[in-house]
């Protein structure tokens, strides 16, 4: 393919080195890519243009079962559950709730811990898999061709050096110096003008781990870091300005009470800030190969919690299907399949959290008529209530199978029993599983990438779960030559 990209001219070296990956930025969604990678024998490097820290003022602070369930797949999530609590119940506004503790899964809860356990967990795993970082390094420039990405990469000396890869993937935010120098635009709004965040210290302990409400122009949200510290976040619609605008703890504590009714007594502030919230798109999530994934493919209201939730539902999706395409087992079209099943997850998330948040600020007399409408429909509609619990915890969401395939293809995989314990168990080695009503003696021919296992039940399906959790082939029964022929398929010879 053609070069594409940008160079600063002003290059001072080129590591002779070539990197299979090399992952730009170091938030959750890089850190989980490149640990996936490192854990599948693939040497990646990882580029971050900030010092070596894991900031304690991150955003988000809300962890769903989906999420939980492929932390559980690398054998994490025992260890987060640790760092916070968990709440069963979601108002995303006065009367409208979810029941959180139907979800079918091992994690039917919303757990409240910091993002920077998160990340904390996720370096941990990268390190640990032999991840090589990179830290005050800016990436400058970027060309691609046929054999793989040129990467210019200013160092904390500041000396630019070219780095060789056969794979990028930029995972650094909102501002993504990967997507502009690919030249793809990132269309879209800011759904509210300005917020603010605090972290502070309370007085008075409210009653629940998260606390949410909104009263006429204000909105409030309190939510327990669980060691004495507390995030608050809200907006003040008779005061948008800009991000930069001075704040103060007087301020907060206004809007607090005027949405809650009390400000619990807050103080000793370590953090204030301003900030808009957009909703963006990349309009492809692939440009060679170059990839998109977490907040430099899309960003997306905070209501419902699901930024940070969907940018690592991405790098899960992605990290298999790079390290089969570096080790030359990908078959035909797979790393394409990355933009055909995250795009879409992406622009739901964009409809469903912007939706909420437009509902939550409504100020037409027939707009909140509609809202109330909206929350008691799905208060008592049972299918409704499913697909919004399936969209805000991530559960719900299948990808597009193939014509005629089985009708399970691309959806989601509980955590069911096997023999010799649980599928996301099973599934922490990064290989596919094979489960199987009856013995299959794939004669260890694929045994670095395929674990089999047996149903505890009587059921006689067979079923080839992808390292992501997903179907990526059923049978209601099988004979081994068309599961072989499935293996081959998806696995290789």
């Amino acid at each position: 393919m053609n070069g594409t990209g940008t160079g600063t001219g002003t290059d001072i070296g080129t590591d002779s080195t070539t990197h299979p990956v090399i992952v730009v930025g170091s938030g959750p969604t890089g850190l989980l890519l490149a640990g996936d990678l490192a854990a599948a024998g693939v040497p990646v490097t990882l580029v971050e243009k900030r010092p070596h820290r894991i900031s304690n003022l991150s955003r988000a602070f809300g962890v769903h079962a989906r999420t939980l369930e492929q932390l559980d797949a690398r054998g994490l999530a025992d260890d987060l559950l640790a760092t916070g609590d968990t709440i069963t119940g979601l108002r995303l506004f006065r009367r409208l709730s979810l029941d959180l503790g139907t979800l079918e899964s091992r994690f039917p809860f919303l757990l409240i811990t910091p993002q920077y356990e998160v990340e904390r967990l996720l370096e941990r795993r990268a390190r640990e898999a032999g991840v090589e970082f990179r830290y005050e390094s800016e990436v400058v420039g970027l060309r691609q061709d046929d054999a793989g990405v040129d990467l210019d990469v200013r160092g904390p000396d500041g000396v630019t050096v070219t780095l060789r890869a056969e794979y990028v993937v930029g995972t650094d935010g909102h501002h993504s110096a990967v997507r502009r120098a690919i030249g793809v635009d990132f269309p879209g709004v800011a759904v509210i003008k300005s917020l603010f965040l605090a972290d502070v210290r309370l007085a008075e302990k409210p009653e629940d781990v998260l606390t949410v409400n909104g009263a006429d122009d204000a909105f409030a949200m309190i939510a327990s870091f669980g060691d004495g510290w507390y995030r608050v976040m809200g907006w003040n619609r008779r005061h948008e300005v800009p991000d930069d605008a001075p704040l103060d703890l007087d301020e907060i504590k206004e809007v607090t009470r005027r949405a809650l009714g009390t400000d619990y007594g807050m103080h000793d502030a370590r953090w204030l800030s301003r900030f808009h919230s957009d909703e963006r798109q990349a309009p492809r999530y692939r440009v060679g190969r170059v990839f998109l994934a977490g907040d430099a493919a899309h960003v997306h209201s905070p209501a419902g919690g699901q930024g940070m939730n969907t940018g690592l539902q991405d790098a899960a999706n992605l990290g298999w299907k790079l390290a089969a395409a570096v080790q030359g087992r990908a078959p035909e079209g797979l790393l394409d399949t990355y933009e055909a099943e995250r795009h879409p997850v992406g622009k739901a998330v964009l409809r469903s959290s912007g939706g909420l948040v437009r509902l939550a600020r409504a100020q037409n007399p027939a707009v909140r008529v509609l809202r109330g409408l909206v929350s008691a429909f799905v208060n008592v509609a049972r299918p409704v209530q499913r697909k919004a619990l399936g969209q805000v915890s991530g559960i719900g969401y299948r990808y597009p199978a193939p014509r005629g395939a089985h009708r399970l293809t691309g959806t989601r995989v509980p955590d069911v029993a096997l023999t010799g314990g649980r599928l996301y168990e099973a599934l922490r080695g990064g290989r596919f599983v094979l489960i199987t009503p009856e013995a299959y003696d794939d004669q260890g021919a694929r045994k670095d990438r395929l674990t089999v296992a047996h149903w505890t039940s009587d059921r006689r399906m067979t079923v080839l779960v992808r390292p992501d959790g997903y179907v990526a082939w059923a049978a209601d029964s099988a004979n081994p030559a068309q599961i072989e022929a499935a293996l081959i398929a998806h696995l290789g010879d």
